[in-house]
């Protein structure tokens, strides 16, 4: 019988991950996180509305969208030291902000329970839920009436169905073999750099202008990120179309083969930003 993969038991543990990460924590993160958010929000502030962190990780977004002025902020993940570290970055970094942390799956949100809000923000994670199709629905049914959905998904690329095998491997191998498979990847990719004539180590420098994240860290989440969906953004313009949404900003990148990219060292994210007609 097939797992479940919408169960927590069945996913990659990202909340150890994001712990280590969560402990190196500067106002250097912070502040490129809070560049990353505003750059998805138009440049706008968030003064006063309420904001929806799913999947909140280490919880730097959801500190972001408070010094972005939100006047209350949810953060939600389904990973219960995700829901620990998300605690302890907002309770350092933001002790006085209005904040509710629970340890919640993105199926059983409810707006009858919490009401709607302003922005709903999922960076990287409703792919990882094991039904991409209803945690898109899940997730746009807490957005208010002309407020905003701004997610983050794996694009489609020539290489999921091995990706696809990767993580669920990876996901379930012991420490050892996963300390292996990240360096065979990274050695691999400083390989790619170089022969494009660029260094590892400005890339690994310049990376945490990527929305305050660590490259080390992004790799291990890369490849244990299991359950593993991706998607092109045809397929969420017309599935935001019937979730009565309409497209306000995309940053999507297209391949050079027919579209699609090869993918050879894994599917970047293509962001979208929708509002609700």
């Amino acid at each position: 019988m097939d797992q479940d993969l919408t169960r927590a038991e069945t996913h990659f543990a990202f909340g150890r991950n994001w712990a280590e990460y969560a402990a190196k924590i500067t106002e250097a993160e912070v502040r490129e996180a809070e560049a990353g958010l505003s750059r998805l929000l138009g440049g706008e502030r968030l003064d006063g509305k309420r904001f929806l962190d799913i999947g909140s990780g280490s919880g730097v977004h959801s500190l972001a969208a408070l010094r972005l002025g939100a006047r209350e902020v949810v953060a939600v993940d389904i990973d219960a030291d995700s829901v620990a570290t998300t605690r302890a970055v907002l309770s350092r970094f933001a002790p006085d902000g209005v904040y509710r942390i629970e340890r919640k799956s993105v199926f059983d949100l409810d707006p009858t329970e919490w009401g709607t809000f302003d922005v709903v923000y999922s960076w990287g994670v409703l792919h990882h839920t094991g039904d991409l199709d209803r945690a898109l629905a899940c997730a746009a049914r807490m957005v208010a009436p002309e407020g905003l959905l701004v997610v983050a998904l794996y694009r489609r690329i020539w290489m999921d169905p091995f990706w696809r095998w990767e993580k669920r491997w990876y996901a379930q191998a012991s420490p050892v073999a996963q300390a292996r498979a990240r360096w065979v990847y990274v050695t691999l990719f400083r390989l790619g750099l170089r022969l494009t004539g660029r260094r590892f180590a400005d890339y690994v420098a310049a990376y945490r202008g990527k929305r305050g994240m660590d490259y080390y860290h992004d790799v291990h989440d890369w490849l244990g990120g299991w359950p593993y969906e991706s998607i092109s953004p045809g397929e969420v313009s017309a599935r935001m179309a019937r979730l009565h949404f309409t497209p306000i900003r995309v940053f999507a990148r297209h391949g050079r083969f027919w579209g699609r990219d090869p993918g050879i060292f894994g599917s970047g994210c293509d962001e979208y930003v929708y509002r609700k007609i």
